[in-house]
């Protein structure tokens, strides 16, 4: 049964949460706090996390930051917060998607289950792609630039995949958005926001990128 740990301080929310969860078939726990948060997920690994970005002591973009230094659970932010800076920070702290409160929770759990989904995509043997210096490994889960590992998230990983397997194609925003979160209907800024973090770890200059380049109007490629 899949795990889900939800991190949210106001009870009602919390609760009401962890019961549409059950009742969609996860097993869910909940704590109030951040640092409760990373000792609770820490001790016992769930299989996706849902926190809340206003949370007492250590908000949630700093949780997502210090999760993401050894763990690449699945995270979704859950938040009435809906400015477009916070929902950059949150994917830029190292989210990998998005749900503005109110929650529906039929829309959630599928997001949920796009995430496993793709999680379990990766373990199917693939050749490796090379582009450039870079090489994209699905069968091992590696990345390497010159030789050497670069770190990257699970979503990351997904997303630079999908475009090493159609190498000097252009996928647009929303081809992206269904074949890496496993939706149609979602924000086009996680794949953007993706797209950046990734320059920032596979360019030389990230602000003039060589190989994962934007055709304005139509989207994404990743070129020799």
């Amino acid at each position: 049964m899949t795990a889900v740990l939800v991190i949210e301080d106001d009870d009602r929310i919390r609760l009401a949460l962890l019961l549409a969860l059950e009742e969609e078939g996860y097993r869910a726990y909940g704590v109030a706090t951040a640092e409760e948060g990373l000792q609770r997920q820490r001790a016992d690994p769930a299989d996706n996390v849902l926190v809340d970005l206003m949370l007492p002591g250590m908000d949630g973009f700093e949780y997502i930051r210090q999760l993401r230094r050894d763990d690449d659970v699945p995270i979704v932010v859950v938040s009435a917060r809906d400015d477009t800076h916070d929902i950059v920070a949150a994917l830029e702290a190292g989210a990998d998607d998005y749900v503005v409160k109110p929650v529906a929770i039929k829309e959630l759990s599928a997001r949920l289950r796009a995430l496993r989904r793709r999680g379990r995509a990766g373990t199917t043997p693939v050749s490796s792609h090379v582009v450039g210096e870079l090489e994209v490994s699905p069968e091992e889960g590696e990345v390497r630039r010159a030789g050497r590992i670069v770190p990257v998230t699970r979503t990351e990983f997904r997303l630079l995949c999908e475009l090493a397997e159609h190498v000097g194609r252009v996928l647009s925003r929303r081809q992206l958005l269904q074949r890496v979160w496993g939706y149609d209907t979602g924000d086009e800024r996680l794949v953007d926001v993706h797209v950046g973090r990734l320059r920032q770890k596979i360019e030389d200059d990230p602000a003039n990128p060589r190989h994962l380049v934007t055709l304005r109007g139509l989207g994404y490629k990743l070129q020799r």
